[in-house]
């Protein structure tokens, strides 16, 4: 069996989320120098996921995509908002290729369909025949075609979650060893880290503790339409393996958690 890890590469990370279609090249083509590093140096298996950020949000927004389609203009949302996602998306994947990684990216507009918003199935052979080949599969939050709303927006959280608990039955060649949550923030606090002094780092999440740490769980910053840190942690704590929020603003993080360095932000962990 070969280690699978996963990245979510957060929109608030790789774009300026108050300015629309505005990423951050520089910090992307980090982020892609460590991903490629840390692969040089421990030979697992990867899937890099990210959000849209400024990219697809902004036309989500304004054409209610999430909500279904719900009048005529839905059709021309789901096209524009399908179109900035992508747009990011090639970004990202230039930057993995450039680093030295042979990175495809995967559409999940194309390859999945969902159900009130939630997938329900993902064609994944091309992802794991690349993973085989020691390829860097990059899906991301994207737009979905939806059998009860029309169309929907699919969160990078629901790609990972999905592709973590059919982890046995489309990659069985695999085991999925973490998931790593790429933020700007060095975790969850007990306040605003920035605003308050005596905000402190909270650094486990379960089951056992997520109503006590419900209150602190506030929205992502920026124009986000899919639920910010809330729905992230609630999406990990459905995993049966262990997730950690990392600060990737920080230089060589991405690359010590990939090399399975524990303790640089908050873990959320499914189980007690």
């Amino acid at each position: 069996m070969k280690d699978l890890y996963i990245i979510k590469l957060g929109g608030s990370v790789i774009t300026e989320k108050e300015t629309a279609s505005s990423e951050r090249l520089d910090v992307i083509q980090r982020l892609a120098k460590e991903i490629h590093e840390a692969r040089q140096e421990k030979g697992f298996a990867l899937i890099v996921g990210h959000g849209g950020g400024s990219y697809p949000h902004r036309p989500a927004a304004e054409f209610r995509t999430g909500e279904g389609v719900i009048d005529e203009k839905s059709y021309e949302g789901i096209a524009r908002v399908q179109d900035a996602a992508a747009r990011l998306n090639r970004i990202i994947v230039r930057e993995l290729i450039e680093a030295g990684e042979n990175a495809v990216s995967i559409h999940l507009s194309s390859t999945s369909v969902s159900e009130n918003g939630k997938i329900r199935e993902m064609y994944t052979t091309p992802m794991k025949m690349m993973l085989d080949y020691g390829m860097l599969p990059v899906p991301y939050g994207d737009v979905g075609m939806d059998t009860k709303k029309g169309c929907c927006i699919i969160s990078t959280e629901d790609i990972i979650n999905y592709l973590a608990k059919h982890t046995k039955e489309i990659f069985p060649d695999y085991s999925l060893g973490r998931i790593i949550i790429c933020g700007r923030v060095d975790g969850v606090f007990t306040g605003n880290p920035d605003e308050d002094s005596n905000a402190e780092l909270i650094p486990l999440i379960t089951p056992g503790n997520i109503k006590e740490v419900e209150q602190y769980l506030g929205g992502s910053s920026g124009t986000d339409v899919t639920g910010g840190m809330k729905h992230k942690v609630e999406s990990m704590l459905e995993l049966g393996v262990e997730s950690e929020i990392i600060n990737v603003l920080r230089p060589g993080y991405l690359k010590r958690a990939l090399l399975g360095e524990e303790g640089i932000g908050t873990i959320v962990r499914g189980s007690e």
